[in-house]
């Protein structure tokens, strides 16, 4: 155990860095699952949506996802899914 004040600090906040890193990962990995399982629009917006976000908190390499992300599109092209389309927001 460290002794040094700011290494104390340190230690606590990894844990719990570690901790929400873990919790994401699982969430990217139960919508995946989800949607290999039954593979339909709702749960390939969410899987996607679970990829973005790990992006955004750089857990994930923007590349990896991209490629996570085609080959579930791969996968839900051949079931035939429909995909949703984004709803556009119109400039101001």
């Amino acid at each position: 155990m460290p002794i040094i004040k700011s290494a104390i600090k340190r230690v606590k906040q990894a844990s719990r860095r570690r901790e929400r890193n873990i919790s994401i990962k699982k969430d990217i990995k139960s919508a995946t699952k989800s949607f290999l399982a039954e593979p339909n629009s709702k749960n390939l917006s969410k899987a996607q949506s679970e990829l973005d976000k790990a992006v955004k908190k750089n857990l994930l390499k923007k590349n990896t996802a991209a490629r996570r992300k085609a080959s579930l599109s791969r996968i839900a092209k051949q079931a035939g899914v429909k995909l949703e389309s984004k709803k556009t927001v119109s400039a101001k």
